[in-house]
């Protein structure tokens, strides 16, 4: 970026590593490259952290994925997330009603999953209603996995920052970033609010969630990640209390579970992307639609306004995550595009991201998640995508 548009500042603060983003990823970066004892600045333009999509999430861990290195870094996460006393793991599980069109290809995704050693069930539909009372008619079946339920992604977050703070880590709040660009093998960084501060690090980490395509356009590099509109509905409370797994209709794309006293449900919009915001109540006659197709006693179900909220999701055109350094960026890592598994997911990145820049191995290979798949024509989709 030319020097005229970076924007001056009486003092610059160093470090080793500039974190962009104060989500649950951002976070568990931060934490683990303090804890190497680097110098590390997390820039979060929100007022709080976890403000944005960790937030606003639906909060579901799950290792039922169709793509192997998904299954890999939900599976180490969630054996964090249930040693940590602030992650708020709850086993509740995750049910897939699928249908005849999805049978195979699914049950091959399963058969990948028990061989990585997770405990998924393949059941028949009959069996399946016995856990979710259901319609069969179109199923070929369903897929049921104990270990898959819901955490405290607020909690864990702050969790995270505050052993990232006790490591030494500095969280700027109200710091968006404003300006970007590389001299003398350092990045640059101007950020900040009414006040804007001037940041320097060998290394910068992406970790901006919906806006990181936008953070790395800054620095004139092209990162494929876009903003989409989520909705999550919620139910009035009801009695007795529902006690249903995250359960997924992969013939209409539902989703719905329990949530203390109530039931709080959704279905993506593939239309609704962009920086749009508020809760889009005009697509909630889409999705009683699609309730009603299988489950007709959502019929039942009276909807309570002011329970329900939206968010965003950060997705990449395979909903896949973008993660390694970026190829002629030196020190430019990505760690962002997750497409709505950031939270599921956060914890094994957070290690790998640490583990990379400090020249090591990671514990996961990461080539399916490199940004030169687009490139080169390597991408593969995750199918099993809510």
């Amino acid at each position: 970026m030319p020097d005229e548009l970076m924007p001056p500042a009486r003092t610059t603060t160093q470090a080793d590593v500039l974190v962009i983003g104060a989500g649950i990823v951002g976070a568990a970066c931060a934490r683990r490259l303090a804890e190497r004892g680097l110098r590390v600045v997390a820039l979060e333009r929100e007022p709080a952290p976890a403000a944005g999509s960790t937030g606003r999430s639906a909060a579901g861990v799950r290792v039922q994925f169709s793509e192997e290195v998904n299954v890999r870094l939900s599976a180490a996460s969630i054996a964090e997330y249930r040693d940590m006393a602030d992650a708020g793991y709850r086993p509740i599980g995750y049910l897939f009603y699928v249908p005849q069109s999805q049978w195979n290809a699914h049950c091959e995704a399963a058969r990948m999953q028990q061989r990585l050693g997770m405990p998924v069930e393949i059941l028949e539909p009959a069996a399946a209603t016995r856990i979710v009372p259901a319609g069969v008619d179109g199923y070929a079946g369903a897929t049921y996995c104990g270990l898959d339920g819901v955490v405290d992604p607020h909690g864990i977050t702050m969790h995270w920052l505050a052993g990232a703070r006790a490591a030494g880590a500095t969280v700027r709040l109200n710091c968006a970033v404003r300006a970007i660009a590389r001299r003398d093998g350092r990045w640059q960084v101007a950020a900040g609010a009414a006040t804007t501060e001037a940041f320097e690090a060998g290394w910068v980490v992406n970790a901006a969630g919906a806006w990181a395509g936008e953070v790395a356009a800054m620095a004139q590099l092209q990162v494929p990640v876009q903003p989409a509109r989520r909705m999550v509905y919620a139910t009035a409370p009801l009695a007795p209390a529902p006690s249903y797994p995250l359960t997924i209709d992969l013939d209409t794309g539902l989703w719905f579970r329990s949530e203390r006293e109530r039931l709080i449900f959704g279905l993506a919009n593939p239309a609704d992307t962009g920086f749009a915001e508020g809760i889009d109540w005009s697509w909630l006659e889409t999705v009683y639609a699609a309730a009603l197709r299988h489950f007709p006693w959502f019929e039942t179900l009276s909807l309570d306004r002011r329970a329900c909220w939206w968010g965003y999701y950060e997705t990449t055109p395979d909903h896949q995550p973008v993660i390694g350094e970026m190829p002629g960026a030196p020190g430019w890592y990505n760690a962002c595009g997750f497409s709505g598994h950031g939270v599921q997911q956060a914890a094994a990145i957070g290690r790998i991201v640490a583990q990379e820049i400090a020249g090591e191995p990671a514990f996961i290979d990461m080539t399916p998640l490199r940004i030169e798949r687009f490139a080169k024509g390597a991408a593969h989709a995750e199918r099993l995508v809510v």
